[in-house]
């Protein structure tokens, strides 16, 4: 062969390689950063506390009619991001779900006890419950392993459980992947890479590997420790009115440091999730509207304006999708104030009614114990609970639930008050019980033996109490006057599924600190929670701002969290088949751009085929009510676009007479 014969054909294969290897790379696309401002209200953004978010919803695009994926829990959220999916295809039911059976760690190192119902919001957990499934702890693929699969990179950053399950199958060595949350670093090169570069670690790194491969130093400290709760004189019930640091403030400013620094300028992930807890940690502790409500609402949005810089500085400003959402409302807890007014606090203590200025005195509920004090055999994993505030202080000054003294530890299991006992679940469970996993406004409840009549009993009690608001069941056990299969919400799944799902009461027009909207919650000590079928708690925050997002539009149409997943993935050229959301075309520039014109929206509604009758309902405290019927209707948006609708749940509520 010449030479120049030789020499055409090995450019030949040059190009041949070339094309080769150009048709295996990513398809370009924009970068993309999820910035989740987890609890955020979108009534809660404002010139005075969130400028910056502000600004961000007037240049890019404000989602006006987002929904959270009921249960607005947390972690149930955190996997329709991880998948474009819902609980029940997706078979996993954070925040606290019962799966008897398992068994592992904890991110701290303990011993995870699955005899309870387990609480999630700990990657640890995560891995053992996926250990437990077989590898399939989300029964669906997630949007990061897909993007991993396409040769993306991918950078995930904050609280520990939501943040983690967005790739929860990243492994402790190897990859270009990088992942870091409040208890863990991965990959062992990316702990090691920020130990270089003179960075602590989160103190429970320590049990992610073994102390061959990594070894915390001396000077470690505690980066992602949380702050001190100011508490009133009881010693459990937060000080509302402090007006201190929020105890995720200092870790949250860390972890984004990092990110700023050292993931985003050295890294350049094309995929970014960062996940922090302001404002919702904060909410939860002190209540929305609160004076550190406003303090997280300022602490976060100062984040948000570091990331913009450092985005400006680092020249992506014009290759960077922006998207900021959250993962539900929020709300007070709160019960009827007739019954239970708002109360001022005076030097740590509770003090006089104050109807327009004062806290919640109220609306803590333990099914566990109404249940048990109703002659069943009733367990929520829970021992003794001390919630002198927020169980209930009515308009006399008297408590709901009086507190109660354990002095040899028998009831409690160690000495000390008390408002209600332990339903600690036993190692042999009686053959009719209930296992309650709470989840603060909505909680799902578990007949292990599956007994129809037993799930009837306890299904005919919840109707009977005014604080319940909606019944689910498990489509196994047919049409139940007054309930509603679970596949109706997307919550059936025949394996894993609770029995019967229920919400709490709520109150979208009732005003504490100067924010409407309360509920009937998980007994705690906590101000504030979701996880309600309430339209404050449904109604959740999304933004998006970038060169694939329209300029300045106020998006009309239902949204969900849903959603998100299919259009990053739409965005960046990724198939995500599994995904039941749809893509915000509407809101897009460019081929994937589709005009409002496009969309039909219907409202419409769902309710049981049948009422419960011939109820005994009480109220919260126990007092006879007159109604005896009992339904609930569940009120929808319908969205119609190129042959295919999809179902947005704006809220449910009770209907009693």
């Amino acid at each position: 062969m010449s030479l120049l014969r030789r020499l055409l054909v090995s450019f030949a294969c040059m190009a041949a390689l070339a094309g080769s290897a150009h048709a295996a790379a990513p398809t370009p696309h924009h970068r993309i950063i999820v910035f989740v401002w987890d609890g955020m209200r979108p009534d809660a953004i404002s010139a005075q506390d969130t400028p910056n978010l502000l600004a961000l919803s007037q240049r890019g695009v404000f989602f006006t009619d987002n929904h959270s994926t009921y249960p607005t829990f947390t972690m149930a959220n955190a996997s329709s991001f991880a998948t474009g999916a819902f609980p029940g295809p997706i078979g996993f039911y954070g925040n606290s779900f019962y799966a008897p059976g398992g068994e592992g760690l904890n991110a701290k190192g303990e011993a995870a006890d699955f005899q309870d119902p387990i609480y999630t919001e700990d990657y640890a957990v995560l891995r053992d419950l996926d250990r437990h499934e077989d590898g399939a702890l989300l029964e669906v693929p997630t949007l990061l392993a897909t993007a991993h699969k396409a040769g993306l990179t991918t950078a995930v950053i904050g609280k520990s459980g939501p943040a983690f399950l967005q790739d929860y199958k990243l492994p402790n060595v190897g990859g270009n992947n990088v992942l870091l949350d409040e208890n863990t670093v991965l990959p062992l090169a990316f702990a090691k890479e920020l130990q270089s570069a003179g960075y602590p670690l989160p103190a429970h790194t320590a049990y992610t590997y073994e102390a061959r491969q990594l070894q915390l130093r001396e000077d470690n400290d505690v980066p992602t420790e949380a702050g001190k709760l100011v508490k009133l004189k009881d010693g459990v019930t937060s000080d509302a009115t402090a007006a201190g640091e929020t105890t995720p403030g200092p870790a949250n400013a860390w972890m984004m440091k990092v990110y700023l620094d050292e993931v985003l300028p050295k890294h350049r992930p094309d995929v970014s999730i960062v996940w922090l807890r302001n404002p919702d940690t904060t909410q939860h502790q002190y209540g929305v509207g609160s004076p550190e409500f406003h303090l997280a609402l300022q602490a976060q949005d100062a984040l948000l304006g570091q990331l913009e810089a450092k985005l400006r500085e680092l020249g992506m400003t014009q290759d960077t999708n922006l998207v900021v959402v959250s993962d539900h409302g929020h709300s007070n807890v709160a019960g009827p104030a007739a019954l239970f007014p708002l109360r001022a606090i005076n030097d740590g203590r509770v003090a006089g009614i104050d109807r327009d200025w004062g806290f919640s005195v109220s609306g803590s509920v333990r099914m566990a114990d109404d249940l048990t004090r109703a002659g069943f055999h009733a367990y929520d994993g829970e021992g003794c609970i001390y919630a002198p505030v927020m169980s209930g202080i009515r308009a006399d000054g008297t408590p709901l639930h009086p507190t109660h003294y354990d002095d040899d530890g028998r009831v409690c299991g160690k000495p000390g008050p008390y408002t209600t006992p332990s339903y600690v679940v036993p190692d042999v469970l009686p053959k009719d019980a209930v296992v309650i996993a709470p989840n603060d406004g909505t909680d799902y409840l578990y007949v292990p033996t599956h007994d129809a009549a037993v799930v009837k009993r306890v299904v005919r009690f919840l109707q009977s109490r005014a604080v319940v608001n909606t019944v689910f069941v498990a489509k196994r056990y047919g049409a139940i006057p007054g309930t509603l299969p679970a596949e109706a919400v997307h919550l059936d799944n025949a394996r894993r599924g609770p029995d019967i799902i229920i919400s709490y009461a709520w109150d979208a027009n009732a005003v504490v600190q100067g924010f409407p909207g309360t509920e009937v919650g998980t007994v705690s000590t906590e101000r504030g929670q979701h996880g309600s079928f309430s339209p404050r708690d449904v109604h959740n925050t999304l933004i998006a701002s970038g060169p694939d997002f329209r300029q300045a539009m106020r998006d009309p149409l239902p949204s969900g969290n849903v959603d998100v997943a299919p259009t990053l993935a739409a965005l960046l050229n990724l198939p995500l088949h599994t995904a039941q959301g749809r893509v915000l075309h509407e809101a897009l520039t460019g081929a994937l751009a589709r005009p409002l014109s496009d969309y039909a929206v219907k409202p419409a509604a769902i309710r049981p085929a049948q009422p419960a009758t011939g109820l005994k309902t009480v109220r919260i405290d126990g007092a006879p009510l007159p109604a005896t019927r009992y339904s609930f209707t569940v009120q929808q948006k319908r969205l119609s676009f190129d042959g295919r609708s999809w179902t947005y749940f704006d809220q449910a509520a009770a209907d009693r007479h």
